[in-house]
């Protein structure tokens, strides 16, 4: 189950967020789970930023997992966690990638829903495996580069 709680008048894109998720919980054959997504603006994302990861500046996406505890799942649900996306930084990052506001809002949901699935960036074999992972789903839903 993914919630889309929207913190912002931005409606426009929560149907493509909800559509491109359940496909990459699908293709990463991940079942009875639940995850939220909260759409902020820039300012909130910002105060997330510096708060939990001391940086201070706005971000696109912050992913709170909450798997840490294996084996913990109630009702048989495994609890995934929470995603934070700046709608507001994503339009401005479509603009300077030069592709559409739905490619990156969706990039974003999914490139959070791999960090809530424990996949990271840090060394350059994960970010290839990661960035293999996003492609992948993207192309799925018949998202490609513009």
């Amino acid at each position: 189950m993914i919630e889309v709680i929207n913190e912002t008048n931005e409606t426009k894109y929560v149907d493509e967020i909800t559509e491109v998720l359940y496909k990459g919980l699908d293709i990463m054959k991940v079942e009875n789970a639940y995850m939220s997504v909260v759409i902020v603006d820039n300012k909130k994302i910002h105060e997330i930023n510096k708060t939990y990861r001391n940086v201070d500046r706005p971000t696109d996406v912050i992913s709170f997992a909450f798997e840490d505890n294996e084996g913990i799942t109630p009702n048989n649900m495994r609890i995934l966690g929470e995603i934070y996306l700046s709608v507001e930084k994503a339009k401005e990052q479509a603009k300077e990638f030069g592709h559409s506001e739905k490619r990156e809002i969706c990039y974003l949901s999914i490139h959070g829903l791999l960090h809530l699935l424990g996949y990271n960036h840090e060394e350059d074999e994960e970010k290839k495996v990661m960035r293999s992972l996003e492609e992948k789903i993207l192309n799925e839903c018949s998202i490609a580069r513009e």
